[in-house]
């Protein structure tokens, strides 16, 4: 599967806003976001263009998709599963995308980035409900632990996460021990406990298109 390579603050520029793509880095003063760089490309300095709405559905796709850095046909198989089940497919969609096993590596503190959190389940180092566990796609739900395995190499970076995180509270609707290294999801959150603030909606009626 192909994946982004390229600058991650580029990303970032073209969304307009931060996605958080490299952990502390995104919070210091010389973030592009903070010192007001224009989009990217010959372009990018444009101002004043009214945006179809068309447009603006795509925009909003691109930025939850790149908030969780995933490549359109998985995003696009997230987006089916969540028409597949009762409910509201917006509401589900996050749901999805939140209880991603990297997204709750990284929502834990145990990884400073979701991108990190990627590498990080991909590398063996996490196991869930007792067992090792290296797809970062996996879906958890209520009751399910993640824990950092007991080698050294794995434990290091998550103290290292873990103190760079220091301002940063897990959500709610996760139980996280530091000292254990130990998570435990304890439900599936609600819209209202859902970090990103995105009008999924527009993504809905994009795909529906």
């Amino acid at each position: 599967m192909g994946r982004y390579t390229g600058p991650a603050c580029r990303l970032c520029r073209r969304e307009g806003q931060k996605l958080f793509l490299k952990g502390a880095r995104c919070y210091m003063a010389k973030c592009p976001i903070e010192q007001g760089h224009s989009a990217p490309g010959q372009h990018g300095a444009r101002r004043g263009r009214k945006m179809t709405e068309y447009g603006t559905q795509l925009r909003t796709k691109q930025r939850l998709r790149r908030q969780f850095g995933m490549q359109e046909g998985q995003f696009h198989r997230f987006f089916e599963e969540a028409y597949r089940r009762e409910g509201v497919t917006g509401e589900l969609l996050l749901q999805l995308l939140e209880t991603r096993l990297d997204n709750l590596v990284y929502r834990m503190g145990f990884s400073s980035s979701r991108r990190a959190a990627r590498q990080f389940v991909l590398h063996g180092h996490v196991a869930v409900n007792g067992r090792t566990a290296s797809v970062p796609s996996m879906i958890l739900g209520a009751g399910d632990v993640v824990e950092v395995r007991d080698r050294p190499r794995s434990r290091d970076y998550a103290t290292r996460a873990l103190e760079a995180a220091t301002n940063q509270q897990a959500p709610t609707w996760l139980s996280v021990d530091a000292k254990a290294f130990r998570g435990e999801v304890l439900s599936v959150p609600t819209r209202e406990q859902i970090a990103p603030i995105v009008d999924e909606q527009a993504i809905v009626e994009l795909y529906s298109r």
